[in-house]
């Protein structure tokens, strides 16, 4: 839990935990990138989708995927215009293959491997249920391109339309094969992202 709030108030300045491990297990490949939304769009839909939803789910919202992994499960519900999405770990959860599932689909154009995006997403450890990166919890969307983030992240989104958001569990191959002790995953650990894709460029 300190870890969790440690790693939000770091990346409240910096480029979100998705990009500054872009390399998987190299600290080295920062970029400043995804530091909130470009400034350079100006079209209605990017300034609209400026921001996360920071509320709680309703009480009650049925789950959108409900995944048994290898060991435990998962229920996913994506989020709304109003609330952040709900994950919610049977511990240990892990899967021997990264598995993607579209929770609501969106009707924007469809999104290239090679894209760069501006999506609200939320990170959760498989081995304890917690959440180890939320731009929900900010309140503010990361922009970056396809190509320089973990390759679970990367299979989630692309192929997708703008406007879906997207449930992805992720092994620790596609994740952080060496694990990352600065957001408190282990060398193994399968990972659980929540995505709403905002945008493309």
């Amino acid at each position: 839990m300190n870890s969790s709030r440690t790693l939000g108030v770091l990346l409240a300045s910096s480029a979100s935990l998705v990009l500054v491990l872009s390399g998987c297990s190299s600290d080295a490949d920062t970029t400043s990138a995804g530091t909130s939304t470009s400034g350079a769009s100006s079209s209605a839909a990017a300034a609209a989708a400026e921001s996360c939803p920071t509320a709680e789910p309703e009480s009650g919202a049925a789950a959108e995927w409900n995944l048994d992994g290898d060991t435990g499960s998962i229920a996913v519900t994506g989020s709304t215009d109003d609330a952040a999405p709900l994950v919610t770990v049977e511990a240990p959860f892990s899967v021997a293959e990264t598995q993607v599932q579209t929770l609501q689909a969106g009707d924007g154009p469809v999104v290239a491997r090679d894209a760069t995006v501006s999506v609200c997403y939320m990170g959760v450890n498989g081995r304890d249920g917690s959440t180890f990166d939320s731009s929900y919890q900010r309140g503010a969307p990361v922009e970056f391109p396809l190509d320089g983030v973990v390759a679970g992240f990367q299979k989630a989104i692309a192929g997708q339309t703008v406007g879906s958001t997207i449930g992805v569990a992720v092994t620790s191959a596609d994740g952080y094969p060496n694990g990352q002790p600065r957001a408190g995953i282990q060398q193994g650990d399968s990972l659980i992202f929540a995505i709403k894709v905002l945008s493309v460029s």
